[in-house]
């Protein structure tokens, strides 16, 4: 097995020399071309540092364990993933991913799997918003939550959820600031984190724009389905006093109500504004006219929890870190002003 003495002794320089300039600590102390050829030399040896020598003289393996639950396989979500590879990666940390797809046992594998090779810290991902149960870990690991938050509000894990509450009152807003006051909300029949937050944001909206809540113009899909949307669209926009705009709880809702509309008749924007929630490739951008949607924040999500677990790895010991991060509205071609309102820097007109 090719060792550091190896390489001093082709480059011609001490194992203490060699030692500083492949652990990043020879500058001021090494003259920066001896450095430069240290590590050519090492390069063309193909030398590589045994980690398990040097987590036994530090006590850190310079490892992450991500444990996803079914985060790999969804589309939507996977930037997450890359989000924590890009910090772990700039840190010279690696991150060691497991996708349990929802086996209970397999995770207990998993998270035994994990500790056994010491890993400095543990990301537990979830595939969308929700409390989870945390699997039992070592003291000695940092814990953190990736999309979720623990089902034991006692829990020493960090953790961080994208702000549906404020996206939600960021889309709703933005269909008042474009005249429209008669907003209806498709939401899903489901107990789940989000859809308690984005219809909280939907409230949030009116209340701030002192406009009345009319529980007329609230609809609940069976699931976050298109094919779920279309009988709650069609009831909701076949009516003849039907709202002017529809903000949706997921980018897959306000697909059936596209649907439906087109079959109705009804032109979007110009007779119905439309906004989601998600911003999922292939759907939100692929609509005609594109939907405005809330874009979830996954990359950033991911970012902050792999450097939230370095922070841990570093001695960070303050009390657990709970954190929701922005959602952005992106903006297409699916909103306008009410078919009888003209909307001019901010006043609102009634059109002739």
């Amino acid at each position: 097995m090719l060792t550091l003495r190896d390489v001093a002794a082709k480059a011609g320089v001490s194992a203490s020399t060699v030692s500083l300039v492949l652990n990043g600590l020879d500058e001021g102390r090494i003259r920066p071309a001896l450095s430069a050829h240290v590590r050519q030399v090492a390069d063309e040896l193909g030398y590589v540092p045994d980690l398990m020598a040097r987590g036994l003289r530090t006590r850190r393996t310079h490892t992450i364990g991500l444990l996803s639950d079914q985060v790999a396989s969804a589309p939507f979500a996977s930037s997450m993933l890359g989000g924590a590879e890009r910090v772990a990666q700039s840190e010279s940390f690696l991150l060691l991913l497991i996708d349990t797809d929802g086996d209970a046992g397999q995770e207990r594998v998993a998270v035994r799997s994990l500790v056994q090779r010491n890993v400095d810290a543990l990301v537990y991902a979830a595939a969308w918003h929700r409390a989870v149960d945390l699997p039992v870990v070592p003291d000695r690991i940092p814990l953190i939550v990736l999309d979720g938050l623990p089902s034991d509000p006692g829990s020493r894990a960090d953790w961080v959820v994208p702000d549906e509450r404020g996206g939600a009152e960021g889309a709703v807003r933005h269909l008042i600031d474009a005249g429209h006051r008669r907003i209806a909300y498709c939401g899903v029949a489901e107990d789940v984190p989000a859809a308690h937050q984005r219809f909280q944001g939907y409230l949030d909206a009116l209340h701030a724009a002192g406009l009345p809540f009319d529980e007329r113009l609230v609809v609940a899909a069976s699931d976050s389905t298109t094919a779920a949307a279309r009988p709650v669209a069609a009831e909701l926009l076949g009516r003849t006093d039907r709202p002017t705009a529809v903000f949706c709880f997921g980018d897959q809702l306000a697909f059936g109500f596209y649907q439906v509309a087109q079959r109705l008749g009804i032109g979007i924007p110009d007779a119905l504004s439309v906004v989601g929630f998600d911003n999922q490739h292939y759907v939100a951008d692929a609509l005609d006219p594109g939907l405005t949607t809330v874009q979830l924040p996954h990359r950033a999500m991911g970012e902050w929890a792999a450097r939230r677990a370095i922070e841990r790895i570093d001695g960070d010991t303050a009390d657990p870190t709970h954190h929701r991060q922005t959602c952005e509205l992106v903006e297409r071609g699916s909103v306008g002003p009410p078919a009888d309102v003209t909307v001019i820097s901010g006043a609102r007109t009634a059109r002739s």
